[in-house]
């Protein structure tokens, strides 16, 4: 059984040896290694605050963003709106525009084709009257071959001209 059980002189170097390691970890080692996670906790912590602070300036430009979208929604539909507007203005005075161009050119249509009416009516009497003086001269011809009844003709019209004109 001596396997099992270690001797007085093993267990004094063992504790000996072990209480030297322990003084050099404990004096020089235990130090750098709570330094090293201190610092890593540190690390860690400045880490989660950085993010923190990210979500929420991320959450500032969604917010932002969103605002901003909206805006140009809103800017778009005014834009639209009166994109809309001109255009009907526009339109409405096109067809007014259009409408006085019309009843000018139908007002120079109607005046021309009076003026071309009343020409052809003075055409028309003028043949009438050269029609006219031909067939009368034609039938005072027959009339009047004797001096006689051209006297009394002369006579007769004298009497109308002067009674027409009193």
């Amino acid at each position: 059984m001596n396997l099992l059980t270690p001797d007085f002189g093993l267990l004094f170097w063992m504790l000996l040896s072990f209480g030297i390691v322990f003084f050099i970890l404990a004096k020089w080692g235990f130090p750098v290694i709570t330094k090293m996670v201190e610092e890593r906790k540190n690390y860690i912590e400045q880490s989660l605050d950085a993010a923190k602070e990210a979500n929420k300036q991320l959450a500032e430009i969604k917010t932002k963003s969103e605002a901003i979208l909206a805006e140009a929604q809103r800017e778009q539909v005014k834009i639209l709106a009166e994109a809309a507007s001109t255009r009907d203005r526009i339109i409405n005075e096109a067809r007014e525009q259009a409408r006085v161009e019309g009843r000018k050119e139908l007002e120079e249509i109607r005046k021309q084709i009076q003026a071309e009416k009343d020409e052809a009516i003075k055409d028309i009497r003028r043949q009438v009257a050269i029609l006219s003086v031909d067939i009368a001269e034609k039938v005072l011809r027959n009339k009047l071959d004797n001096s006689k009844e051209q006297m009394d003709m002369i006579d007769r019209m004298l009497d109308e001209t002067l009674v027409s004109k009193s």
